[in-house]
């Protein structure tokens, strides 16, 4: 079968591996149908993932398929049925995964695509408890950015800063997938959404998402003009993952007790901060890593009631290299979707 493999940095290539054997117990096989892109691919396509990993490396930490076969013991997946796929290879067994916080997961064994072989291969056998059924009325395009875009977002705004109606928040990077999501995601909550984008094109799409105020970084301080549509109190609730180019903005941009919530840095991963400003604005600041199976089952669960995310391109295989270029570049709004089949 066709998989997607990183030979070496930079170096992508479609190879022919060998398909999996039948599912084992508490497994599934799934026909892997779309893989959405992230920055994850984009550090690991770098050479970024450190330790831990092997090459060639199947690629792909984000993906939805179809069950084409369920081991013995599986009861709760059949086949025929569309599933969002776990990104990470958690244990199961510890606390963490037993009170439904997967992502903390104490003896995780990575990432697929990342440390691990990932998802762009045609079918791949999987953990049954690892697989998300996806609701009626969701396509696949749309079910494979749910567990990590989607997943993330709700684990940020609901789990960490507990957003709620009526408060404003001011989400970074606007025209990303995550930032896409979160604007439609903090909307359909009933929120005040400031965003900021890199351009022009940007901004107006950004307004077309709906978000009731769009900020040009390129032109302007985006912390000045967020005190001024807030009249100089903030905002509640700061969506950070951009890393140090926004850091000290963003701060500067919450209300006194605002909560800011990061999952990213993009642009570095060392920033300063002011303690006094800390305590005496009695910030609150989380940090937010991946999501939870809870995460993603409310994010497609949202996509099924029409909240869906926002796709820029789609591609194929051959065209993966271009796709991380675009990403790497920022030259992209919302999420580029690579279909298998």
């Amino acid at each position: 079968m066709r998989a997607l493999q990183l030979i070496k940095e930079r170096e992508l290539q479609i190879t022919d591996i060998d398909p999996p054997p039948p599912p084992g117990p508490g497994e599934v096989q799934v026909a892997v149908r779309a893989v959405a892109l992230n920055h994850i691919d984009v550090w690991g396509w770098r050479g970024m993932a450190f330790a831990r990993r092997k090459l060639p490396l199947t690629v792909g930490a984000e993906a939805a398929g179809e069950v084409v076969a369920a081991g013995p013991d599986v009861t709760n997946l059949e086949a025929g049925q569309a599933v969002a796929l776990y990104g990470a290879e958690t244990c199961g067994v510890c606390r963490a995964c037993r009170e439904g916080r997967d992502n903390l997961c104490e003896d995780v064994a990575g990432i697929h695509g990342f440390h691990l072989d990932g998802f762009a291969r045609e079918r791949v056998n999987m953990k049954a408890r690892l697989c998300v059924p996806v609701p009626e009325g969701v396509s696949i395009q749309d079910a494979a950015c749910a567990p990590i875009t989607f997943g993330t977002v709700e684990h940020m705004l609901f789990d960490n800063a507990k957003l709620e109606a009526g408060e404003t928040v001011l989400v970074q990077a606007g025209g990303s997938g995550i930032g896409s999501a979160a604007i439609r995601l903090a909307k359909a909550a009933g929120a005040t959404v400031i965003t900021t984008v890199g351009s022009d094109e940007k901004a107006e799409k950004a307004r077309a998402l709906g978000a009731d105020h769009v900020i040009n970084y390129s032109t302007d301080r985006f912390e000045g003009v967020v005190r001024k549509l807030t009249k100089k109190k903030g905002v509640d609730v700061v969506f950070e993952h951009t890393g140090v180019d926004t850091w000290a903005g963003s701060l500067l941009s919450l209300k006194r007790g605002g909560r800011l919530v990061t999952c990213g840095s993009t642009t570095g991963i060392t920033a300063e901060i002011n303690l006094m400003q800390l305590f005496q604005q009695q910030y609150r600041i989380f940090g937010s890593f991946g999501c939870s199976m809870a995460n993603i089952a409310a994010g497609l669960k949202k996509m099924a009631a029409g909240t869906r995310p926002v796709i820029d391109t789609v591609i194929d295989m051959a065209e993966i290299e271009e796709g991380l270029r675009r990403l790497e570049s920022r030259r992209v709004f919302g999420k580029i979707v690579m279909m298998l089949s």
